[in-house]
């Protein structure tokens, strides 16, 4: 069977070694003869170490059926992670390359669509014309929306073999996401703000031995990059990248106060990739070295 080159810009998966990763047990192009909108149902392998996954130009829901795994994604930054598992929505960013690797168990299926870019575009024209912030719509999709989620379960579903509803169901979808999950939000409350911020704190807290990077902890709690770091120096007077260094060098201080660890047990705990960073860092903050202030 032939696509339609001009309704999907890069077909998905293009370059992508799929039988490697997935088995697919549903294509509305093969099954049902759509040509406006794609259609997959995939049993996924239970364990993956280097999955790279191709950049697309279409937006493309991802639904998890069953199973559950700890997913972590890397695009031009540091890895990410997040859980997989039934009912978590996610929206990948258009023309953006990954990387992922995950362990999971045996049931891992999943339910995807793929809405061509030129019906992205179409819609967006109709709307106002204005730019698509897919970054923006990712994360807003990542908070929760049953319309959504019941939306991709029906068209997953749909037994019709005409075109016409695939190409409606297009557009209601894109409709829906532009509408509900890309317009700027308003001033957030600072009640709304304060929780995001104190979720945030508690993240840090809780994982002070892993790498953070801002960009993760801002995915946690939902906001873009630069609206965290605004609201975060706000609430806190600090920049999250410095305030995190501020808990880690605390909890340092603490453990050098309170046990006999090593020092470089002491750094693996507290985020420092090396006895020698803890030190460095902890000499800029409190005007010694741990050594010094364990002795002190």
């Amino acid at each position: 069977m032939v696509f339609d080159s001009a309704r999907f810009d890069l077909q998905p998966y293009l370059g992508f070694d799929m039988a490697r990763y997935v088995r697919r047990t549903y294509c509305s192009w093969e099954d049902s003869g759509w040509e406006s909108l794609l259609v997959q149902r995939f049993e996924h392998v239970p364990v993956a170490e280097d999955m790279r996954l191709p950049a697309v130009a279409d937006l493309h829901l991802v639904l998890p059926l069953s199973g559950r795994a700890v997913m972590e994604t890397r695009g031009e930054g540091r890895w990410n992670r997040h859980e997989w598992g039934p009912g978590r929505l996610e929206l990948a960013v258009p023309g953006k390359p990954l990387r992922r690797r995950y362990r999971g168990d045996e049931a891992m299926r999943s339910l995807q669509v793929h809405i061509p870019g030129t019906t992205v575009e179409s819609v967006a024209a109709r709307l106002g014309g204005r730019a698509v912030d897919h970054e923006a719509m990712a994360a807003s999709v990542a908070e929760g929306d049953p319309l959504l989620d019941e939306l991709v379960r029906a068209v997953g579903n749909a037994s019709e073999d005409d075109d016409l509803y695939a190409e409606s169901a297009a557009a209601f979808l894109t409709v829906h996401l532009l509408t509900r999950h890309a317009r700027k939000p308003g001033p957030p409350s600072a009640g709304r703000e304060d929780d995001r911020v104190r979720a945030a704190v508690a993240m840090m807290r809780d994982r002070l031995a892993d790498p953070l990077s801002v960009a993760e902890i801002a995915g946690e709690v939902h906001l873009s990059v630069y609206h965290f770091i605004r609201v975060f120096k706000e609430k806190t007077g600090e920049t999250p990248h410095r305030f995190l260094g501020g808990l880690r060098i605390e909890e340092a201080r603490r453990l050098l106060r309170g046990t006999d660890l090593p020092i470089a047990a002491i750094a693996g705990r507290c985020g420092f990739a090396t006895p020698g960073a803890l030190s460095a860092a902890f000499l800029k903050h409190t005007g010694s070295r741990p050594s010094e202030y364990r002795n002190s």
